[in-house]
């Protein structure tokens, strides 16, 4: 298979235990040949995240309050997984420095990067493997952003002269030299970053679930995994509400034309999901690859009478949207009405103001905003140039007894987004899963 970055999740590093499972994930395998750790996750529903101890920590010393309660649940935590494994590190020379430096108010990025930081030296111990500390190889510009080009150059003359290295996930460095995070969820980053600088042929993202799924688990029972999706698959789904990589996550590795396996670190024999540049040499088990959507949109409805025949007409629309610092969605439109999708909250306290722009910039014959739409888009490269797709799609909301407010396509044929009513939606995504992956297992 080739060179492969494994990044481990928060739970699959919650405890020694799973220390353990990670440990005989990555020595199973010797093409793994660099790992990056997430800070300590949650135990059980009732424990609490190793960073956002930290957290606490940072807020507790800016404010000049003690902070040495906080910071024993956090040394207990790491000493309980540390005893447990025999580690021979150091692990208060290294705690006790943390500490100091808290209370000396090295910031908040600072306090929470420890996490990951400290991870990362016992996981390092317990592997035998080096460690990278990300500070020295991962670089942010003055705006806060990541320095890619920097960091390419850097992290890739770094990670050279390591054959197996533990580099913690979640941090870099600044333009003063100092601890500078990513957004939380960021170890999923770092994971893109190192797959990309190592130029790696797989990255491994391993968290407690296997793979994506194709519907909302809380709506249609026991969905099936997506095996293989692309990158503009997952998008789209992202893009919808589906809970996958966050897009930052994705950007190094899809540029790079790494893919992307997402595995579960407790079942480590299921295959999970693959994300990839172009999927057409795997062949797909159905048409579709998944469905997403979110609740609470509104629509706002434009008639007047040759449209058409109007030059600007949508500009001076989105005009009166651009004033108002609203966002739009979609835009389907017809000869003599255009629509725009927006989220509801976008125009709360708005409305009045929103009407009477559209009203002054485009003297349209009516205006109407319609709230409580909800929209689902139905995704997969399936889909490209097959017949009767839509047909199938709309039937089996008729059958439902749902009535559709809205369609959407795009010319690549790549999904196809409905608009039902909120209370609705449920019943609706459920009869598409039904219509495109329950009937297909049944040879329908």
């Amino acid at each position: 298979m080739g060179m492969k970055v494994a990044k481990f999740g928060g739970s699959s590093l919650a405890d020694a235990a799973q220390f353990k499972k990670v440990r005989e994930i990555l020595l199973s395998d010797a093409d793994r040949h660099i790992v990056v750790p997430s800070a300590p996750g949650k135990r059980s529903a009732a424990d609490i995240k190793v960073t956002d101890l930290f957290y606490e920590c940072n807020r507790l010393a800016a404010s000049g309050s003690d902070f040495e309660q906080a910071f024993h649940t956090i040394r207990e935590r790491y000493h309980s997984i540390a005893d447990e494994l025999g580690l021979k590190v150091d692990l208060d020379a290294h705690l006790d420095e943390v500490s100091r430096n808290i209370q000396l108010g090295a910031g908040a990025d600072y306090a929470a990067s420890r996490g990951e930081y400290l991870n990362g030296i016992l996981l390092a111990d317990y592997l035998g493997w080096d460690f990278i500390d990300p500070q020295q190889g991962i670089f942010f510009d003055e705006e806060g952003r990541l320095d890619s080009d920097k960091t390419q150059t850097e992290l890739s003359r770094l990670l050279a002269g390591h054959k197996y290295a533990v580099v913690p996930g979640f941090y870099g460095c600044d333009t003063h030299g100092k601890v500078k995070t990513f957004s939380r969820g960021g170890s999923d980053i770092t994971g893109a970053i190192v797959s990309r600088a190592a130029n790696a042929d797989v990255y491994e993202n391993w968290t407690d679930v296997s793979g994506c799924l194709m519907a909302d688990p809380r709506i249609v029972r026991n969905p099936e995994t997506i095996r293989y999706v692309t990158y503009r698959e997952l998008r789209e789904l992202s893009y919808m509400g589906a809970s996958v990589l966050h897009e930052d996550a994705i950007f190094p590795v899809r540029i790079a034309g790494i893919p992307t396996n997402i595995r579960n670190t407790n079942c480590p024999d299921e295959p999970g999901t693959v994300i990839c540049y172009e999927a057409e040499d795997y062949e797909s088990e159905h048409v579709i690859t998944g469905i997403a959507g979110h609740k609470d949109f509104a629509i706002i409805n434009v008639e007047k009478a040759m449209m058409n025949s109007e030059i600007g007409f949508g500009r001076k629309l989105l005009q009166a949207l651009e004033e108002q610092g609203i966002s739009f969605e979609h835009m389907p439109s017809g000869i003599d009405t255009m629509c725009v999708v927006v989220h509801e909250d976008a125009i709360v306290g708005k409305k009045e103001k929103l009407m009477q722009r559209i009203h002054e910039l485009c003297a349209p014959d009516s205006v109407e905003i319609h709230s409580g739409l909800a929209l689902i888009a139905t995704v997969g490269r399936g889909m490209v140039r097959s017949k009767g797709i839509s047909a199938r799609l709309f039937n089996a909301l008729m059958k439902a007894g749902i009535n559709v407010r809205l369609i959407d396509q795009g010319s690549s044929e790549l999904n196809i987004i409905v608009g039902v009513d909120n209370l609705d939606f449920e019943n609706a995504v459920r009869a598409i899963y039904r219509a495109f992956v329950i009937k297909e297992n049944n040879r329908w």
